[in-house]
């Protein structure tokens, strides 16, 4: 093991990374902490209408129950996306099913508002797990506290 990211995934711990950066910073992001690696099934979503996401979502689903046993995969999500899938009940629910069975959620260009919400969301499709926010500047603390423990890093953002 090379890091504490890729422990805690191997604990069993699903792990949600949300970033303000773009999705192929993050993707990179995610393969150098090992997060992500070339064996995995990658499923992004990055429409940008509420039918097109839930498409996408759904071809995904299709995917991951075919390749479930064979392979680890991880979601990638853009925040204009993640502004369709909150707004819409049915495409939350279908989002909620997809990211439950993947190891690791990626959400980019995600606001400070956006980061909070998500942890909401998955607190209260949880209600028997415990979250964990960790940010390190100003624009997390809304998800810091949106969270069981929130823990804040002090010193330079980044």
């Amino acid at each position: 093991m090379s890091g504490t990211l890729e422990f805690i995934k191997s604990a069993g711990i699903k792990v949600w990374v949300l970033t303000g950066d773009k999705i192929e910073t993050a993707i990179n992001i995610g393969i150098s902490c090992n997060l992500l690696n070339v064996d995995m099934e990658t499923f992004i979503i990055d429409a940008r209408s509420t039918k097109a996401v839930m498409l996408q979502i759904t071809q995904s689903r299709a995917e991951q129950k075919q390749t479930e046993l064979a392979r680890d995969n991880a979601v990638i999500v853009a925040g204009d996306s993640l502004i369709k899938i909150t707004n819409n009940p049915r495409v939350k629910a279908e989002f909620l099913e997809l990211s439950q069975s993947a190891k690791v959620v990626i959400a980019c260009r995600v606001s400070p508002k956006q980061k909070a919400e998500i942890v909401t969301m998955i607190r209260s499709n949880n209600p028997t797990k415990n979250t964990l926010a960790i940010g390190d500047g100003a624009n997390d603390v809304n998800m810091i506290k949106a969270a069981h423990v929130g823990i804040g890093i002090s010193g330079l953002e980044g």
